[in-house]
């Protein structure tokens, strides 16, 4: 370590080999031999499907005649990375496509998360795609859901992607055939579409997935997935106003970047709510604010590719924009520059002291906001930013000073130990609920297998997923 005055515990406000040592002792609290085995896989024979993966509580199911038709280029998927790759080959002059979206409408996982205080942890400016193309620009630095999945709808139109799309559909396998050089497509309506390309546009947050609690099918109260959000239950909407809960008791099991949004509205609404924590989340200040209309005026050409340049390099600890000088992304990118302004520059292990500087900031955020010392203690993360998905809230944290919510620390039991009839048990105590809205997530690090959910199978009837067994590759 850089041996100055300027690195010393008592300068620093910290003690590094302190914070090591507690950093490792939380870890090891933590660690599952199980790894994605302890989420059950929803997949679409699972009891569970109908439920959490295949349900739509936005829009009825509609009746439609199977498409046995031949084209171009298949999308599979209609949120961005799906509307992006149908824009630039409609620009392109493709235009014999077709986007196969399991929702009713474009958004992907915009189109599902509906949940209340849903919102962009990335400026929107920079995260919402062909702003500039569609003549947008968001109405906050970071949108809310609804607004999100309304400029999803505005590139649809804009593109005229909607005569390409095939909505409340999902692939059920992907096969290719060799003796029509041709990859043939099956979904859960009887389709059997060929086409000489398949582009998978599914994204990382296209299939949610439950903890694999034991018991979790035995409970009798009511329960939904974040991602499934069941508004005839809880009243309300994206907004909160959950008034159905005032005379309910909940659980919510999470505590990731889903359920840091959507706590301070459970919170708000319920007669009482246990909030099932195993590992807290780094929660930084949001510091959202209205677009200001004369600089949304004034934008130039190009002002959407330079801002996302811009954006990418003050994160990736280039020089950082005014605009991002207050944003929770580029907290460390600032730590790290002020630690080797005042060490002449030597960046040796000046990293790992600005996270630990990083975190501290964001621990004493807890401190500054919880009025309780002991549940501030379970509420902050003591590991490296990265470690988790960083959030930015600033209604969570103040949440927890209300009467009726009570934080349930499940770390020395590495989560919660079952799920009964009437509710939860955590170390070794019933909670008993009348509703369990489970916040765990989708399958972002699990295999590919597992996060894709479709059956690929290539030259020889090989799965893609052998093919992939070493890591992603194409043939370049």
């Amino acid at each position: 370590m850089t041996d100055t005055n300027s690195m010393s515990p008592e300068v620093l406000g910290f003690d590094p080999e302190v914070l090591s040592q507690r950093y490792a002792s939380e870890r090891n609290k933590r660690i599952r031999k199980d790894a994605e085995e302890q989420f059950g896989q929803l997949s679409h024979d699972s009891p569970f499907a109908n439920r959490y993966l295949e349900s739509d509580p936005y829009c009825k199911t509609s009746d439609r005649t199977p498409f046995k038709n031949r084209c171009e280029v298949i999308v599979v998927g209609g949120g961005w990375v799906g509307m992006l790759t149908a824009a630039r080959l409609n620009q392109a002059g493709i235009t014999d496509i077709r986007i196969i979206e399991s929702g009713s409408d474009f958004g992907g996982t915009w189109y599902w998360n509906r949940y209340p205080g849903a919102q962009c942890d990335i400026e929107s400016y920079s995260y919402l795609p062909l702003l500039e193309e569609t003549g947008y620009v968001p109405k906050l630095r970071f949108s809310f859901a609804s607004e999100i999945y309304e400029h999803a709808q505005r590139i649809g139109r804009h593109f005229d992607l909607y005569k390409s799309a095939v909505f409340q559909t999902w692939v059920t396998e992907i096969r290719w055939l060799e003796d029509e050089c041709l990859w043939l497509v099956k979904t859960n309506r009887s389709d059997e579409m060929r086409a000489r390309y398949v582009c998978l546009g599914t994204g990382p947050a296209n299939r949610p997935r439950l903890p694999g609690i034991p018991g979790i099918e035995k409970f009798r109260g009511h329960a939904f997935h974040t991602c499934r959000w069941d508004y005839d239950y809880t009243g309300g909407g994206p907004e909160g106003g959950l008034n159905c809960l005032a005379d309910k008791t909940v659980a919510i099991i999470g505590t990731g970047a889903t359920a840091v949004q959507c706590i301070p509205a459970l919170g708000e609404a319920a007669k009482q709510l246990y909030v099932f924590q195993r590992t807290p989340s780094s929660v930084d200040a949001r510091n959202n604010a209205e677009t200001d209309p004369e600089w949304a005026n004034n934008l130039k050409p190009g002002w959407q590719k330079e801002r996302q340049k811009k954006f990418g390099e003050a994160f990736l600890g280039g020089p950082i924009d005014p605009a991002f000088a207050d944003d929770g992304w580029t907290r460390l990118t600032r730590n790290v520059a002020e630690l080797a302004n005042q060490n002449g520059g030597k960046l040796h292990d000046l990293l790992q002291i600005a996270d630990f500087k990083t975190m501290e900031e964001i621990r004493g955020i807890v401190d500054d906001t919880v009025r309780d010392p002991e549940v501030a203690e379970k509420l902050k993360a003591y590991y490296n930013q990265f470690c988790k998905r960083p959030t930015f809230n600033d209604f969570y944290l103040d949440t927890f000073n209300r009467s009726n919510v009570e934080l349930v620390d499940v770390s020395t039991t590495q989560g919660v130990e079952q799920i009964t009839e009437n509710g939860i048990v955590a170390a070794g105590k019933e909670y008993c609920v009348d509703c369990i809205v489970y916040a765990s997530g989708f399958e972002i690090t699990s295999s590919y297998e597992r996060r894709i959910g479709i059956p690929v199978f290539g030259i020889g009837g090989k799965s893609i997923y052998d093919h992939w067994q070493e890591g992603m590759r194409t043939m370049h």
